[in-house]
């Protein structure tokens, strides 16, 4: 007999591995509960993400305009910065200069003292001619002198160090401070272009029912004036017509009898009349005192009627007054029921809680108990 190779048969190790990542598979849909339980709805996600991507857009761009606006802020503040340390840099060379001209140290009457200098007295008197009265340097003075200057000198460096770190923790407090005013500004100014963009739009309203309102008034106004103008015609036509008709151009000569038969009631003679009679000129002023009595009776009315009115506005105003009062009570009192309502309620639940994790969930499953379950798809 002779060794023949044959093929390995590896269908069924094929098969099997086949199995088995139909099966891994199968796990995989059959664990996934987004896709057993919800479903997929592609065109909602992908709307979603749409939406997410454009507001991301949207605050990067929000974002960098902030920082733009701060950006100028912080150049506008370092700007002024610098002005202010080159005016204080420029101030401090014309004092420096004041003091190096007109303050000079030998120039004082104790510069001898001060400076160490010899004959810097202006007028130097001999020391035989100087009494008791002119000693300025007393034997013993000026012990540990050296000692008290450095020690003044170390206190004014630890003083100057801790108002530096003072200025400098104030300096940041007040950048972080104009920072976030700035973002308020920034905030305020959107606010403000969009009311300012409602306020044209009320504005463009407004203008539109003026216009209306305009147009009818002068329609109004033209109709108006057409019925007066017509009125005016028509009178001035009836005039025209009473001087063709009358006596005067007409020459009737009625008008000598009833001249000579005496004029009407209603009937003035300009060539005959000279003025009125006393009963006419009394009885004119008697009408008038009693339109002026009937004027007067009327205005104390109205006059008493508008205090009326306010009166009433006042009270009621009084009383719209108290009923806000009442109602601001009741929503005080409201709150403040809401406010132990709650509280009772998170003490309910804090016990609730505490009675959970401390007495009912003592035995905590351990990570062996969970891996028992969902080990196979069948």
């Amino acid at each position: 007999m002779y060794k023949v190779d044959l093929p390995v048969d590896r269908s069924a190790d094929q098969a099997v591995q086949r199995r088995i990542a139909a099966e891994t598979a199968r796990k995989a849909r059959i664990y996934n509960p987004r896709s057993r339980v919800m479903g997929l709805d592609v065109r909602a996600l992908d709307q979603q993400v749409w939406e997410k991507q454009h507001q991301q857009h949207m605050e990067r761009q929000r974002d960098k305009a902030f920082d733009e606006l701060m950006r100028r802020h912080d150049e506008a503040m370092l700007q002024q910065e610098r002005d202010e340390s080159e005016r204080r840099a420029a101030l401090q060379a014309d004092l420096t200069y004041h003091w190096a001209t007109h303050q000079r140290a030998e120039d004082s009457t104790d510069a001898d003292l001060k400076c160490n200098l010899k004959g810097a007295l202006k007028f130097p008197t001999p020391e035989a001619e100087l009494g008791p009265a002119s000693m300025q340097i007393f034997q013993g003075e000026g012990i540990g002198e050296e000692q008290k200057r450095r020690a003044q000198m170390q206190k004014t460096a630890r003083d100057f160090q801790i108002q530096k770190e003072y200025n400098e923790k104030r300096r940041m407090e007040d950048k972080q401070k104009e920072v976030l005013m700035g973002k308020e500004l920034v905030h305020q100014d959107l606010r403000a272009v969009e009311l300012d963009a409602l306020e044209e739009e009320c504005k463009r309203a407004a203008r539109i029912a003026l216009s209306n309102y305009n147009h009818a008034l002068a329609a109004e106004q033209a109709e108006k004036l057409k019925e007066r103008r017509m009125r005016e015609e028509g009178g001035g036509l009836a005039e025209m017509w009473h001087l063709l008709t009358s006596d005067m151009l007409t020459e009737c000569p009625e008008a000598a009898e009833r001249e000579v038969g005496g004029a009407g009631p209603h009937r003035v003679l300009t060539d005959r009349w000279r003025g009125m009679s006393a009963e006419q000129l009394s009885d004119i002023h008697r009408k008038r005192e009693e339109q002026r009595i009937e004027r007067q009776r009327q205005r104390e009315a109205e006059r008493m009627l508008d205090a009326a009115w306010d009166l009433q506005q006042m009270k009621l105003s009084r009383e719209a007054e108290e009923e806000e009062r009442r109602a601001a009570e009741q929503r005080r009192q409201k709150r403040i029921q809401l406010d132990q309502d709650n509280k009772q309620l998170a003490r309910e639940q804090q016990a609730y809680q505490e009675y959970l994790n401390k007495q009912l969930y003592t035995n905590k499953p351990t990570v062996d108990y969970f891996c028992q379950f969902n080990t196979s798809s069948r």
